[in-house]
């Protein structure tokens, strides 16, 4: 069973791969929209009649699934690719794994959970940690050069993706998995394409074409489809756990290759990051005169 999240886990570590790729091969305008498109192109046979007969069910929720797309699909996505031509995939894997944490930081203030000693611990590490890699293992250099734009931008990215999963948790949409995304990828055409119209170069060419199809095949499609069966033969928080391998996959990838070299800011670094999600994940401890929440 658990072939099914790990087997996602390590196709989206690829996608990282193809996002770095991608820089200097086609715009990350055009891939983001490509990626989507192929997708609900090929969704759309299984999915328009069965919509369109739940069509006035649908239309109520159409506000939230605009903004689901926007912060999943567009922000995500599209910053990713965009990040992705000034950093390396292994930034990237190690950006990604901050998802879990800003998800349980924002779980506080918006569904009012309890925060525990491993939220605050994990933070404090999972900080250190990305400190050390955006300033490449020197505050200082920091302090004297700021955040590069590529680790601002994914930053932005993994914020939005976090912030999606809360708003998911917190409206709980009566949809079915492909159903819920398909529904996403039509709104997400249309948040991506302005971006897409506005790029210099949309065509598809022999160095680009796989490119394009492995992010719209196996890491939105395929992945998916064992990321769902994972959920529903492990539970949702069991398969989580497995996104923590994510930056691991991806930097032995990217090593592997890209050949890019692995620093000692990213190891010391990218350890303490995953660490401080661990903490978060598995140290349920409540703060010191803090109660359980009850649930929403």
């Amino acid at each position: 069973m658990f072939w099914y999240p790990l087997l996602a886990v390590l196709i989206w570590s690829g996608n990282a791969i193809v996002s770095k790729l991608a820089a200097g091969n086609i715009e990350p305008g055009a891939i983001a929209f490509y990626r989507w498109f192929i997708a609900w192109i090929l969704l759309t046979p299984f999915m328009l009649r069965p919509l369109w007969q739940q069509r006035q069910q649908i239309r109520p929720y159409m506000k939230k699934f605009m903004l689901l797309a926007c912060l999943g699909m567009m922000l995500n996505q599209s910053l990713g690719y965009y990040a992705a031509q000034s950093i390396s995939a292994v930034n990237i894997g190690i950006h990604n794994a901050l998802i879990p944490l800003f998800t349980v930081v924002l779980s506080l203030f918006l569904l009012k959970e309890t925060p525990t000693l491993g939220i605050l611990c994990g933070s404090v590490l999972s900080f250190s940690g990305l400190l050390g890699l955006v300033s490449e293992g020197s505050p200082e250099r920091l302090l004297q050069q700021g955040i590069s734009s590529g680790d601002l931008l994914m930053l932005v990215a993994v914020l939005s993706y976090a912030l999606y999963g809360v708003l998911l948790k917190r409206w709980q949409l009566p949809f079915t998995g492909w159903q819920f995304i398909y529904l996403q990828m039509s709104c997400a055409l249309l948040w991506l394409l302005p971006d897409f119209l506005r790029s210099d170069n949309l065509l598809l060419s022999r160095d680009n074409l796989p490119l394009v199809l492995y992010a719209a095949l196996p890491a939105s499609l395929l992945a998916t489809l064992f990321w769902l069966q994972g959920v529903r033969l492990l539970g949702a928080n069991r398969t989580a756990i497995f996104m923590n391998l994510l930056p691991v996959f991806t930097a032995l990838i990217a090593v592997g290759w890209l050949g890019e070299r692995l620093h000692s800011f990213h190891l010391w670094g990218g350890g303490l990051t995953l660490l401080g999600v661990l903490l978060c994940q598995f140290w349920r401890q409540p703060l010191p005169g803090r109660t359980p929440a009850t649930a929403m």
